[in-house]
């Protein structure tokens, strides 16, 4: 841009013209860059939700020291299966786990091999999926399909990998099998979606 005057030095310059150039210039980069941002900062991600059955009645029957014992042995177990699937873990939050995977047939199977390992440990999980577009948030991801994934992990039974419908109609042919578990209300969610039961991977 060049400004009037025979000067190079700016303060010798009109301050307004001077002034008004540059804040357009940023007003301009900055819409650019904030339009850039949105648009990289959403991902098609699959989550998935698991949470300790009857925690606290375990908790108090084993004691503090033992059960913080048995917590991390569950926690250990929980990662080793989230490598060995490819799987992100986004946050340990008490008894429950909540972690991504880039396609959903990874994350049913990973949370099938989680839902066997913890017997082990003489511990049931119940577990739920769901996929969708997700906001990109400090590395972990946040939005509405986060908090359908955490819903449907509620309506699980013990020892049940519960998926939304989304997840069993894009992992068809996969041979990965499930049952209708019918349509349920998630809270703070609208409208009615159906579940499916996981049966066989």
């Amino acid at each position: 841009m060049e400004i009037p005057g025979a000067d190079h030095a700016l303060f010798t310059a009109d301050p307004e013209v001077v002034v008004g150039e540059i804040e357009g210039f940023l007003e301009d980069t900055w819409e650019e860059r904030a339009w850039e941002e949105v648009e990289r900062d959403r991902v098609l991600a699959t989550v998935l939700f698991t949470d300790i059955v009857s925690s606290t009645a375990k908790a108090a029957e084993l004691g503090d020291t033992r059960w913080r014992d048995l917590l991390g042995a569950h926690h250990s177990l929980i990662r080793r299966q989230l490598t060995r699937f490819r799987g992100t873990e986004l946050d340990p939050a008490g008894d429950g786990f909540f972690a991504s995977f880039d396609g959903p047939a990874r994350g049913i199977r990973c949370a099938c091999a989680i839902t066997e390992a913890v017997k082990e440990l003489g511990l049931e999980v119940r577990a739920g999926l769901h996929t969708g577009e997700c906001e990109v948030l400090d590395a972990k991801v946040g939005g509405i399909a986060v908090h359908i994934g955490a819903r449907v992990a509620k309506e699980a039974e013990p020892g049940e990998v519960l998926v939304s419908s989304t997840v069993k109609d894009l992992v068809a042919g996969s041979g990965i099998d499930f049952h209708e578990r019918g349509s349920a209300e998630l809270k703070g969610v609208p409208g009615e979606w159906r579940l499916f039961a996981v049966e066989d991977v």
